[in-house]
């Protein structure tokens, strides 16, 4: 899950009517807002809203986060939405299947791949990592970890119904309440699409991390067959109502009795909110700082990213899928993982999935590897990319997915990477 639960609540006079028609529930939004507030005033005192704006061009236009591109293809759920993924294929040579610009290697030069054959026989398929994005982000969220592995293990990337590439959800666009059940059977259908052979390992940050945990629960003989292992980041397997969000018990208490109400309030005037979004991008990038990241040092380019991937989500999204997360109960499928190798991450000053949920994941699964990250945040997998990058590494090489000489080491920071 991500802090875009809270960081929607706009008081810019653009959005007023729609406050209005919220009613207390934006006094209660704005216990959250409070604390970011207050720094983004006293940086009023000292730079200008014109020199913020040229600031943040100049980080989009400069940061290569985000770039990376595979091979595109599209899965079909099972209500019909259209699943967009991408693939970084090995070729037979050890060369990635990817070129600068997304492309494959074959089809940018025109010269076809010889697949490898043992005694007149296709080559087993390789292991494919399967990378699954949080809430209110898109699969570039994984941009370190993507870099890090081209060339040496098959991945794929996918974004979950209604962000990034993927179709805005048909049964959502109905009516129906999206599901984190639905999101197990969207990743059932990626895989299918993706990846129908081979070893799979799984890798899913918060919302992602759920999802695969609603794929063993559906289809349990899916992990017995072909997950190699998994790696849960910054994720839950339930109880997500009792979260503080860092705030005292009075203004959390609020929230919880509102924010539901708000956030459909807003989504039904999406385009309103947008435009005070937009107004409000200085509040709304301190929201974003507190909620995503632990440290105080994150690089800029980095925290510009994470604002341009929160903030492509549209709020009507963010509305439908906020109260899957007080419904989410899943500690008692987690027994499924527990004969494979398992890596459970987390950041230790998370304050949307705290470290105590990864800790009561890692109590059902006690021979996985449990990681608390200091001086962590949330989107722990761009704050602090060598740690988390080294760890799944490490899982990987585990399970034989990379060789044990590989060195995924220079691409492990916020250096900037060149697409290729």
């Amino acid at each position: 899950m991500s802090e875009i639960s809270a960081g929607d609540a706009v008081t810019d006079a653009a959005t007023a009517v729609g406050w209005r028609r919220a009613g207390f529930a934006g006094a209660a939004i704005g216990v959250i807002a409070a604390g970011a507030a207050a720094g983004v005033a006293v940086e009023r005192l000292t730079v200008g809203r014109g020199m913020r704006r040229k600031a943040r061009l100049e980080l989009d236009a400069s940061g290569p986060y985000g770039s990376l591109r595979g091979l595109p293809g599209r899965a079909t759920a099972d209500d019909g939405t259209e699943l967009y993924y991408e693939i970084d294929e090995v070729e037979p040579d050890g060369g990635t299947g990817t070129g600068s610009g997304g492309e494959s290697a074959t089809a940018a030069t025109g010269v076809g791949t010889r697949r490898r054959r043992l005694f007149g026989r296709k080559a087993p398929a390789p292991v494919t990592v399967v990378f699954s994005h949080g809430y209110c982000l898109n699969q570039d969220s994984w941009h370190f970890q993507r870099a890090a592995l081209r060339g040496l293990v098959r991945t794929v990337h996918w974004d979950q119904r209604s962000h990034g590439r993927s179709e805005r959800g048909r049964d959502q666009a109905g009516g129906v309440t999206v599901g984190i059940n639905q999101l197990g059977r969207d990743l059932k259908a990626v895989i299918d699409a993706a990846a129908p052979e081979g070893r799979l390992v799984l890798v899913g940050h918060s919302m992602g991390g759920m999802t695969m945990m609603a794929l063993a629960e559906q289809y349990p003989q899916l992990i017995r067959d072909r997950v190699a292992a998994v790696a849960f980041v910054g994720t839950s397997s339930g109880k997500l109502g009792e979260v503080s969000f860092g705030l005292p018990i009075a203004g959390v208490n609020a929230v919880r009795r509102v924010l539901p109400g708000v956030l459909r309030a807003l989504g039904s005037q999406a385009e309103l909110v947008e435009r005070g979004r937009r107004a409000t991008a200085d509040l709304f990038a301190g929201l974003i700082k507190r909620y995503s990241f632990g440290s105080r040092d994150v690089d800029p380019a980095v925290e510009r990213f994470a604002e341009r991937l929160i903030e492509s989500t549209p709020i009507d999204v963010v509305a439908e899928f906020y109260p899957a997360f007080t419904e989410h109960d899943k500690s008692h499928v987690l027994p499924a993982f527990r004969d494979l190798p398992v890596l459970i991450l987390a950041g230790d000053k998370d304050l949307v999935t705290p470290s105590s949920h990864s800790e009561a994941i890692a109590d059902q699964l006690p021979e996985a590897e449990l990681v608390i990250v200091p001086d962590a945040g949330h989107l722990v997998m761009l704050e602090h990319p060598e740690t988390v990058t080294d760890r799944l590494a490490d899982l990987l090489v585990r399970v034989g997915a990379v060789p044990a000489a590989a060195n995924v080491g220079e691409h492990g920071s916020t250096a900037q990477q060149p697409d290729g």
